[in-house]
């Protein structure tokens, strides 16, 4: 008898169903299984369950990518990964054949498929996945730092874009989980001031405590203003982590200055002073996921220089999903792990 489990199912609409199925067999050649010890929640599973949606899923799959586990078991194809080892996911399956990917650019891969997204994710005890979807990461490395690989991989695929040198100032527009991410990237290599900027006083609170030089409420004064106090002549590198900032961001950016902009809003469609960038000689960096930043990641987590767990506020069963979603999305939590 095929082993059961109790996993929540995105029926559409904001609507989770907890249901009972059978566990993921090894179908493909190339497939392993992965019991899940945690997964976080992320932005985007808080986007699958808007109403309406901001990102689409189709109903019936399995959300949450965040995810660490060990492997049970692996198909007859796979190589260099074995039962007994622990990994981590990177969600994004990329053909390997259309043309972006041929050109290098595979987080530009016009028919890729995500895990958690368009095939079953890590909310589950069983997942899976592909080889070439999984990592091997060190025993050694906390659980809870190791389920935020992913995120933490799209900073540090996005920090290579922009030219940074030790002391450089950074000024970072929302000052959620990603925005923190960067900060707490950008505070290891070795950065002078930085300065977080939000409205919400919970995550402008929770920057303060980790230590970081400034938290700016947005909504009470001139920004630019203060971040041009700060450093004199306004931030070397501005990361956008909330998606409809330019605007700002070019503000707080001195002259000669590096824009990151990483945040994903699709529906808003903001401003741009091009002249600013012009005049001012910015550099504006699209940067969208990373491109290649998973070797990297792992030896920074294995590391231990960098220790991302230091946002999980709340770690809750699999059985108290949904309330972990609600407390993100109201902004009680910074992050959210599910306990698998």
């Amino acid at each position: 008898m095929l082993k059961q489990e109790h996993v929540p199912i995105f029926r559409g609409n904001g609507v989770l169903e907890y249901v009972v199925r059978e566990a993921p067999q090894i179908e493909a050649d190339d497939d392993v299984l992965v019991q899940i010890e945690a997964c976080g929640i992320c932005g985007t599973d808080l986007n699958i369950l808007a109403i309406p949606p901001a990102h689409k899923a189709p109903p019936g799959i399995v959300i949450g990518h965040e995810g660490v586990g060990i492997i049970t078991a692996v198909g007859p194809a796979v190589r260099g990964l074995h039962p007994g080892d622990r990994v981590v996911i990177a969600n994004r399956l990329t053909c390997g054949k259309c043309d972006y990917c041929r050109r290098g650019l595979d987080n530009q891969c016009t028919t890729y498929q995500t895990i958690g997204t368009t095939i079953d994710g890590a909310f589950a005890p069983t997942l899976r996945a592909p080889a070439r979807a999984l990592w091997k990461i060190d025993p050694s490395v906390p659980r809870d730092d190791a389920a935020l690989f992913e995120p933490l991989s799209c900073a540090v695929g996005s920090v290579k874009r922009a030219p940074f040198q030790p002391g450089d100032s950074v000024a970072i527009i929302g000052a959620g989980p990603m925005g923190l991410l960067f900060a707490l990237l950008y505070r290891t290599l070795g950065a002078g001031k930085i300065m977080l900027l939000d409205v919400a006083p919970y995550r402008l609170e929770f920057a303060q405590e980790m230590g970081m030089d400034a938290a700016i409420n947005v909504a009470q004064g001139d920004a630019a203003t203060e971040i041009k106090r700060m450093t004199g002549i306004g931030a070397d590198i501005v990361v956008d982590a909330v998606g409809n900032q330019i605007g700002q961001a070019i503000q707080l950016a001195r002259r000669g200055g590096q824009v990151i902009l990483f945040g994903l809003r699709p529906h808003d469609n903001p401003p741009v002073n091009q002249y600013t960038i012009t005049r001012y000689d910015l550099t504006v960096h699209g940067t969208f996921v990373g491109l290649h930043p998973f070797a990297q990641t792992i030896q920074l987590l294995e590391s231990r220089r960098i220790q991302p767990s230091v946002l999980v506020t709340h770690r809750l069963p699999l059985a108290e999903l949904e309330r972990g979603v609600d407390l993100m999305r109201t902004q009680q939590a910074m992050k959210v792990l599910i306990e698998i």
